[in-house]
């Protein structure tokens, strides 16, 4: 029989406030435990819940990103569960009326095309405490400085039949929410996690089969392999005559397997009711004007000017703006270049991010910045180097050495444009290689690049390609 996998996630994106989402405690991330939670936040008796503002309109800007309806009214609701990084009893989050639902985001597949996931809702909530267990021999210990920091959960559609496709629109969402400058995304210190949920049914099936939950996934190779392990899990099952059963469960990323956790909740099962020291909360139009006029241009149409303005490939565009920090460095680049795109892009996605790879930096810590990488391609344009004499400038760039006119300069790598004096190494090259000449007018033409290799030896690389080429092919004419 043949499968076909049902896939939806739940993205917790931690939004980038300086305070929590119903009191003024900071959200600092690496605080002493417990130093961060204050009275709002432990649920002491008599206490208050006030909306921070700044959440709302984070949660609108994903709205209007993400062709969504922001409501213009929504409802915080309690979610009732006792567990002991919880101190109220319940956690505020929103429930039949969240602030924004009904959008879509379209993602690229791997064949080239595309795909639109539907995204059902997003909803404002507080998080809850962590409890820790590593350092306390058989006790839990609860830090309570999470609790309470704003929260925007964005569900999907069971639109994705792939755990590629979920990678791809989990990336996709990733991206957006740091163009928006709504989530930082650092999936290490939890700002970004995924819950997804898996289901398989025959192929061509229209009903879905029972599904399963897989909690707190925290990278994209992770999300990836937990997906798979439990497609495969569950058809495996389903084809020795087992059931699937409806509930949560944990990915061990060291054994890369899933294992159960608890029982899947319902709704129900959490008896919701609207919080009754929140007031519904109402949105206008002029303030969704405000917010719309605070967007910036957005990854794909980013994209799509880039590949317009620049003369990119789809592929490239999207590399380029897969971060709003990497798309503004190679625009600043361009400028400084004097508008080269495709040289500007070549090298941003070759030496600059090989550079950056090989020593796990990221484009917002590289020492060779726009500016300078600019004067660099500057110099490959006007002639001063050759494209292979500017790796070399470039690697001295990047430990330090100044920019690329003071290392070129100070190395005295400047190109040799002068035409009698590449012609005069191009004669010595050939009086010094009789035999390879004799084969090359006997029809063995690949040798021209023999040639242009010992007379770019003999200029230490300083020679003009073009006319080293040009010189050569003439001499080399019986």
């Amino acid at each position: 029989m043949q499968w076909e996998a049902v896939i939806g996630l739940e993205i917790h994106a931690q939004l980038a406030t300086r305070s929590k989402i119903f009191s003024g405690a900071p959200t600092a991330y690496g605080a002493a435990p417990n130093t961060q939670a204050c009275a709002v936040d432990l649920g002491l008796p008599g206490v208050l819940p006030v909306l921070n503002a700044e959440v709302v309109r984070m949660a609108a800007k994903f709205g209007l990103a993400t062709h969504s309806t922001v409501a213009p009214r929504s409802v915080f609701a309690r979610k009732n569960y006792f567990y002991p990084d919880l101190p109220k009893g319940y956690q505020i989050s929103q429930f039949e009326l969240p602030v924004v639902h009904g959008g879509y985001l379209d993602i690229d597949l791997e064949d080239g095309g595309s795909k639109r996931i539907g995204i059902t809702r997003a909803h404002l909530e507080e998080d809850a405490g962590k409890s820790l267990h590593e350092d306390f021999h058989g006790e839990t210990g609860i830090d309570l400085n999470r609790a309470g920091t704003p929260l925007l959960e964005i569900v999907s559609e069971p639109d994705m039949r792939s755990a590629a496709e979920a990678v791809a629109y989990m990336k996709k969402i990733h991206a957006l929410v740091r163009y928006l400058e709504i989530c930082d995304g650092n999936m290490q210190e939890g700002s970004f996690r995924c819950d997804a949920n898996v289901s398989v049914r025959p192929l061509g099936q229209a009903e879905f089969g029972t599904r399963a939950e897989i909690k707190n996934i925290n990278s994209f190779r992770f999300v990836e392999r937990a997906i798979n392990y439990e497609i495969e899990r569950q058809i495996d099952r389903l084809e020795g005559g087992g059931e699937i059963v409806q509930e949560t469960r944990l990915y061990d990323a060291d054994k890369n397997e899933t294992r159960p956790m608890r029982s899947k909740e319902e709704a129900n099962d959490y008896r919701y009711f609207p919080d009754p020291d929140l007031l519904p909360l109402e949105i206008d139009a002029a303030f969704i004007e405000q917010v719309a006029a605070s967007l910036p241009e957005l990854p794909d149409a980013r994209r799509d000017r880039f590949g317009a303005e620049y003369g990119l490939s789809r592929y490239d565009a999207g590399v380029l703006t897969a971060s709003r920090e990497l798309a503004d460095f190679f625009e600043q680049t361009v400028q400084a270049a004097g508008g080269e795109g495709k040289l500007a892009a070549n090298w941003v996605m070759g030496e600059l991010a090989g550079q950056l790879n090989k020593e796990g930096r990221d484009i917002t810590a590289s020492p060779v910045g726009a500016q300078q990488l600019g004067g660099l391609l500057r110099r490959i344009s006007d002639g001063t180097i050759s494209g292979k004499i500017a790796k070399q400038v470039f690697e001295a760039m990047w430990a330090g050495e100044g920019d690329a006119d003071t290392v070129i300069a100070a190395k005295g790598l400047e190109q040799i444009t002068d035409s009698g004096a590449i012609e005069q190494a191009v004669r010595e090259v050939l009086a010094a290689n009789p035999t390879q000449v004799e084969q090359y007018q006997g029809g063995q033409e690949k040798l021209l690049g023999y040639f242009v290799g010992q007379v770019m030896k003999a200029t230490q690389g300083k020679a003009n390609p073009g006319e080293v080429n040009k010189i050569l092919k003439r001499l080399l004419a019986k």
